[in-house]
């Protein structure tokens, strides 16, 4: 004789729905709630036991049809998150994208050439002068501020070990440089972003910047470097895009400035 077991695993979920994905997660399921359970001919069931009612919903196919659904919304609920993920991953892909060429600009060589310039004196008198094009500069500098910043907070609340990983180096690298940085206007601030005193930056001294921004070991080049790697990390994740683990979450603090490998 069947038992309410066989009726409402293998007999009903194998014999109506033998190929179906969630059949195998209801069956599961299934044998889960109806585990030590007996049947109550009561109308109401205790601890231990099952109704005749809640029997006759499993022998009609109404649970079968109840979990049916459930499941199928659970898989369009992750399929969306997935989604999500994916287009998380293509801006954050994106975004350290940026931050490269951002970097790579303030490396050109003609940024950091004299240049003839006209400008007005005391008098209103229109005069030229020699001098580097510090609104050139301001520019550069401040493009590249807005992107890594946008890619340390973006990086942050990834949970691709990858992108956690590449943009913890960067920041490290950053704090490393922290000093120089400071000495040219650009300061570190919470979150491990960068802010920018532009009045500080065009009296800084030339040498102090043309080191932090050109050559081949320059802290320019290790943001293009590094940059490029974030980004080619995150077009390549398969990962959410939320923080979960205990090391994807000491990596994701580690980048957003929470937690200090100083102290």
């Amino acid at each position: 004789m069947s038992t309410i077991r066989d009726y409402a695993t293998s007999n009903y979920y194998g014999s109506q729905y033998p190929d179906s994905d969630w059949s195998s997660k209801a069956k599961q399921n299934a044998n889960s709630f109806l585990s030590g359970l007996s049947i109550n001919t009561d109308s109401g069931s205790g601890n231990g036991t099952i109704s005749i009612s809640d029997y006759n919903m499993i022998r009609s196919g109404t649970y079968g049809k109840l979990m049916k659904a459930y499941y199928n919304k659970k898989d369009a609920e992750k399929a969306v998150s997935n989604q999500d993920s994916r287009q998380a991953m293509t801006l954050m892909s994106g975004t350290a994208g940026s931050m490269a060429k951002s970097a790579q600009a303030l490396m050109k060589s003609s940024l950091w050439e004299q240049k003839t310039v006209k400008e007005k004196n005391e008098k209103g008198e229109e005069v030229e002068k020699t001098d580097y094009d510090w609104n050139a500069i301001t520019k550069a500098v401040k493009s590249f501020i807005s992107d890594y910043n946008k890619t340390v907070e973006q990086a942050g609340a990834s949970n691709d070990k990858n992108v956690l990983r590449n943009a913890a180096w960067m920041t490290k690298t950053t704090s490393l440089t922290e000093n120089l940085l400071s000495r040219v206007g650009i300061s570190i601030t919470a979150g491990n972003k960068l802010e920018l005193d532009e009045d500080e930056l065009k009296n800084a001294n030339i040498s102090d910047l043309k080191s932090l921004f050109t050559g081949t070991n320059s802290y320019a080049s290790k943001m293009f470097s590094k940059g490029n790697s974030i980004s080619y990390a995150a077009a390549g994740a398969g990962g959410t895009y939320t923080s979960s683990g205990h090391y994807s979450n000491a990596l994701s603090e580690l980048v957003s400035g929470k937690i200090d490998t100083e102290k």
